[in-house]
Order: C-alpha cells, then sequence, then structure tokens
C-alpha cells in the first residue's frame, strides 16, 4: 500500500472516530453526581423563572446539557422551570422553580467537566411524622395528616423508589454514578401539632440513617434547610423543630444546617406575601446555599463555605 494511500486511509478512520464521539455527553468519562432533593412545599419552590435576569437565564440553558432533573419520579429533563395551574392560580407564576434550579447552576459551574441528575419529590402540606416517616403506619398519618390522600402516603418510600429507578435507567445506559448528597427542606407541618413537633428529633435521625442504610451510602452528605415557619396552633412547635434540625446536625457526621433568621421581614430568604413560601430571591438564594453547604461537606479541603 502507497504511503499516499495510508495516509487517506487514517483520515477517515480520523473521521469516523469523530463522527461517533461528536453525540456523547461532555461529560462521559466521569460519574454522574447524584443529588436527592425531598421535603414540602419550599423544596418544591415558588419562584417566578421569568423574574430571572437574561443573563442568569442563559446561565441556567447552557448548563442544561450537563444536570437533569426526575420530578416525582417522571424522566429526567434538562435543567429548567416547571409548569404548575396551582402556582398560576395562587401567585400568577406561569413558570416556576424551586431550589433545584440553583443547586443544579451553581455546581455545574463549579465542576465544568461533570454532569448532574437532581432525583426530587415533593409534597406541600406533609409532616416527617406522617407521609415522610421512615417508619410510616396508618394510624400516626391520620392524626397529623389532612385527608384521605396524603394521609395515605407513603413519601420515604417513594423517594426511595424514585431514587432506584433513576439509578437503574444511568445502569441501563452504562452509565457510572454516585450519590454525593441529600437535600431536605421539611417541617413547617410538624411545627404546627404538639405531636409531630417533640418527635421531630428522633424522626430526622431515622430518616437519615434509613436513607444512608437504604442506598447503602453510610456517609452520605446530608444538608438540612431550617424552617422559620410562624403558623401553626402549637407555638412552641416551631422552635422546637428548629432546634431540632440543629440538634441533629451536631449529633450526625456529614449533615450541615442552612440557618434562617425568623425575623418576619425574612431578608435573609425573602418570602410572598403568604409569609410562608419563599419568593423568587428566597428559592435563589435557598438554592446556591443548598449547593455550597453540600459541597462544603462533599469537597472540605477545597470549599469551607457555610460550614
Amino acid at each position: 500500500m502507497s504511503h499516499r494511500m495510508t495516509k487517506i486511509l487514517g483520515l477517515l478512520l480520523v473521521v469516523t472516530f469523530s463522527l461517533k464521539t461528536a453525540g456523547a455527553p461532555q461529560a462521559a468519562g466521569h460519574p454522574v453526581q447524584v443529588v436527592l432533593l425531598a421535603g414540602q412545599s419550599n423544596m418544591g419552590g415558588a419562584g417566578n423563572y421569568e423574574e430571572l435576569t437574561s443573563s442568569v437565564i442563559e446561565r441556567v440553558q447552557k448548563v442544561s446539557s450537563r444536570v437533569n432533573v426526575s420530578l416525582g419520579g417522571r424522566k429526567p429533563q434538562p435543567l429548567s422551570y416547571e409548569v404548575s395551574k396551582f402556582h398560576q392560580d395562587k401567585y400568577g407564576i406561569d413558570k416556576k422553580f424551586g431550589p433545584e434550579l440553583f443547586v443544579g447552576l451553581t455546581l455545574a459551574e463549579k465542576y465544568p467537566e461533570r454532569e448532574y441528575l437532581l432525583i426530587k419529590t415533593v409534597q406541600g402540606g406533609t409532616s416527617l411524622y406522617g407521609a415522610w416517616s421512615s417508619q410510616w403506619r396508618a394510624e400516626k398519618a391520620k392524626r397529623v395528616e389532612r385527608g384521605s390522600v396524603k394521609q395515605n402516603l407513603q413519601l420515604y418510600t417513594l423517594h426511595l423508589t424514585n431514587v432506584r429507578s433513576n439509578l437503574a435507567r444511568l445502569e441501563q445506559d452504562a452509565r457510572l454514578h454516585h450519590i454525593i448528597g441529600m437535600l431536605w427542606m421539611q417541617g413547617e407541618n410538624d411545627a404546627a401539632k404538639e405531636v409531630a413537633a417533640r418527635s421531630y428529633k428522633d424522626n430526622l435521625l431515622r430518616l437519615i440513617n434509613g436513607y444512608r442504610s437504604e442506598l447503602e451510602v453510610s456517609t452520605m452528605p446530608f444538608v438540612i434547610g431550617q424552617i422559620n415557619s410562624t403558623y401553626g396552633r402549637y407555638p412552641s412547635g416551631p422552635d422546637m423543630v428548629r432546634a431540632a434540625m440543629a440538634d441533629v446536625t451536631n449529633m450526625l457526621p456529614n449533615t450541615a444546617l442552612i440557618s434562617t433568621l425568623t425575623d418576619s421581614s425574612w431578608h435573609d430568604y425573602p418570602k410572598h406575601s403568604d409569609n410562608v413560601h419563599y419568593n423568587t430571591l428566597g428559592q435563589t438564594r435557598l438554592g446556591i446555599a443548598f449547593a455550597e453547604t453540600l459541597n462544603s461537606l462533599t469537597n472540605p479541603q477545597l470549599d469551607t463555605s457555610n460550614k
């Protein structure tokens, strides 16, 4: 074979290889970084995507090919907003987002060589004593949950099912994966009732240990968003739940707390006029805080923020 023919065949091989790999994910050589998110309405989110600046939206779109989100067990979709009739009716928000938007954006920009999968299961107005209990029992759920639907929800089990189905999907695609942590924003409903508030610490300890055991990640980082609710008929409840959250982070390794203020001006994490749900700025700050705090647990030698 002539030298010229050998050179032509070599070029053809290069072109063929380039065509085969052009559509491959940018971070295909790295394990997919998996983040779990769970809780009630403030984890669900009431941020208004259309209030974000065009530059922020461009940043989200730029990383969306590396960040997928599975909501409620559904097939993962690129990082973006959700459409919710409830939020349209209550807040006039056509495109809403929760903490996952800025969790995904913050992590993806910090680590541009990595891909992320965020797996989120939420249900507004539910309790760790009831629907979220890792030791769910019907009689307990009936004591604290409103309505037959919520009284029969087993959200801890449902979230684990959603996690496992997503991990199985990655494995079917021959993708390595690594669970880097879990984010928890829940507790307002427990603060509203004495039996749930008094047992919140024990229930949260069981929940964290349950996730770590079920997923076989004994040191899985766990970040807790501290509630600052003021509603409910049990006036001591919010302080009990807030203190329980802080106590748990001091009792278990690889846990951290995102502290919040109870000042009704909500200047740390701003809220809508209902004084319950975080608005666009509040959700933005919450998502960033979750991402930075998680990063401080997973990469303590590199990032010491929010410790």
